[in-house]
């Protein structure tokens, strides 16, 4: 697995600020280190993990009160964010470490979602508290994730038998493991276009392939183009519902997406990107919009 480490590139020019995340780097691929050494325990990584999370809350403590101190204007998003990482992310990945009793798979999941979720804030967010990126001025989506997460958790237990969780609610197209993908789009009468992704791990949709009638057994490799579109179908189904999208659309082999094309569109720019653990696999969920012209 490549570790992301501290250069020059992520100094935003605050002292206070690049000392944390330098050291935020250093502790990931500590973590890291610590995971491919046989000798360390889940006690040893437990620590790890508290250390973690409690110098990346007096981080964002010290962040907050410099962008306070410069009356920086994006301070509200800015905040979200980091409540955000702190209340869902972490919440979500620490379950994760403590179900999987600290597997090889979860450590690595754990550390991954760290280091890209730092790169791309840093990059991002932080970098435009100085005027160095531009502030995002984006829809703030954050008040509909739990309208999402509750349709999600609905389709998730009728479709997998399966209680979906949001594990990062600022999905950045980390690798899920093997998984299926499909991408729909919907046109609203009000002439806005609504262009959604779905990734679900093979586990999680093995399980759903086997729930419908006749199924029962079928393995991966066994899954047939009809099949993933008929379970992708219901799960937009359940979706577009949120939209008020009445109109039924059809699915063919042309919605299903290789990785390669997943990221290729998500690269487009998904303002909403949550990913969810369903236990027994994840399920990504990404959507966009745009106006039609004329």
């Amino acid at each position: 697995m490549e570790i992301i480490e501290w250069n020059d590139k992520f100094k935003i020019g605050v002292e206070v600020v690049d000392k944390a995340h330098a050291k935020l780097f250093r502790i990931t691929k500590k973590l890291l280190e610590l995971s491919e050494d046989a000798s360390s325990n889940q006690s040893t990584f437990r620590e790890g993990v508290k250390y973690l999370e409690a110098y990346s809350m007096m981080h964002f403590s010290e962040e907050e009160t410099y962008m306070r101190s410069i009356r920086y204007s994006g301070y509200a998003q800015h905040k979200r964010v980091h409540d955000n990482f702190r209340d869902s992310t972490l919440v979500s990945l620490k379950k994760d470490l403590e179900l999987s009793h600290y597997s090889p798979a979860a450590i690595q999941r754990f550390v991954a979602t760290m280091n890209s979720w730092l790169k791309t804030h840093i990059m991002q967010e932080d970098q435009a508290i100085v005027g160095k990126a531009p502030v995002k001025k984006g829809y703030d989506f954050s008040s509909q994730i739990p309208i999402i997460t509750k349709t999600i958790n609905r389709a998730t237990q009728e479709l997998f038998q399966a209680e979906a969780k949001l594990s990062n609610p600022n999905y950045k197209g980390q690798n899920i493991g093997n998984a299926l993908y499909c991408h729909q789009y919907y046109d609203t009468e009000g002439g806005v276009r609504l262009m959604m992704l779905l990734g679900v791990e093979d586990s999680l949709f093995v399980r759903g392939v086997n729930q419908l009638p006749g199924m029962q057994g079928i393995q991966k490799n066994e899954i047939k183009p009809e099949a993933a579109l008929l379970i992708f179908e219901k799960l937009f189904e359940h979706i577009s519902k949120l939209f008020r999208i009445e109109t039924s659309y059809e699915f063919t082999k042309e919605n299903l997406l290789s990785k390669d094309q997943f990221r290729k569109d998500f690269m487009k720019g998904y303002p909403c990107s949550l990913l969810y653990n369903a236990k027994v696999g994840y399920l990504t969920f990404c959507y966009r919009s745009q106006r039609i012209k004329k």
